[in-house]
């Protein structure tokens, strides 16, 4: 599995925290690929990064989705 590129790194560390922001941050600490984040959220790839950059924010309908998702990534394996 391949990381995140260095300008999603910087862009997520730099972008107001939102839902998605705050998703980017936990998924690129554990290394949660954001295929897997889009194939759950029935999404693309692209809205994923977009959120995660600050680029656009998630919408209402999928914030409990992410909120749940959040909570699985938080919680001890």
């Amino acid at each position: 599995m391949r990381g995140y590129s260095q300008n999603i790194v910087e862009a997520n560390q730099a972008a107001t925290k939102t839902l998605g922001v705050n998703l980017g941050a936990i998924c690129i600490a554990l290394k949660y690929p954001a295929s897997q984040v889009a194939k759950q959220l029935g999404i693309s790839r692209q809205t994923v990064y977009d959120w995660f950059s600050g680029k656009t924010k998630p919408h209402k309908e999928k914030e409990l989705i992410i909120n749940n998702l959040i909570n699985k990534l938080n919680s001890p394996q």
